[in-house]
């Protein structure tokens, strides 16, 4: 049975794809106001960054802070409103270059709205987007799954798990 999968989630040790459960608005916010340790997620399928093995269960309960990189897939084609705002902000966008050390040590450049990186309140807005975000440092080895995160239009990433940001603004 083919289920479609709306959300990704990059981590030390896998992508995990599925739906979450219950999501009331965009993903960026979802995780920006999740109080609870753990995100339940439905039709999961983990991908082991190291071996490509997958792993599917049909509920995943995934800590937030694991979390490097989230994207969620949408027809952005038919809002009109929606492309007007995103070329409006196009202009005041900054690039910067991000990195990640770990188990995963991992690059992403890309356009961000000015500062989005900086932890104002640590109750809130913990995520920040990336606009056409290019990963550095990450092998995909050919897998499918893993070699489409080169080509995503957006990234939300986790401002806690940064280590270095190299701002060229």
């Amino acid at each position: 049975m083919l289920t479609l999968c709306s959300d990704i989630f990059l981590t030390d040790a896998f992508l995990i794809k599925g739906n979450v459960e219950n999501k009331y608005t965009r993903l960026s916010k979802l995780l920006d106001e999740h109080r609870k340790t753990f995100l339940r997620i439905r039709d999961v399928t983990l991908i082991d960054l190291r071996s490509r093995e997958r792993i599917q269960t049909p509920l995943l309960h995934m800590n937030v802070d694991e979390v490097l990189l989230a994207h969620e897939f949408l027809d952005e084609a038919g809002d009109k409103h929606r492309a007007q705002i995103a070329r409006d902000q196009d202009e005041y966008l900054q690039n910067v270059r991000v990195f990640y050390t770990g188990n995963l040590n991992l690059e992403i450049a890309g356009a961000i709205q000015p500062n989005s990186y900086e932890v104002s309140d640590r109750n809130s807005r913990r995520f920040f987007v990336m606009r056409n975000p290019k990963l550095g440092g990450f092998e995909d080895h050919g897998d499918q799954d893993l070699s489409g995160l080169h080509d995503l239009p957006y990234a939300i990433l986790n401002k806690f798990r940064l280590s270095y940001i190299y701002d060229f603004n």
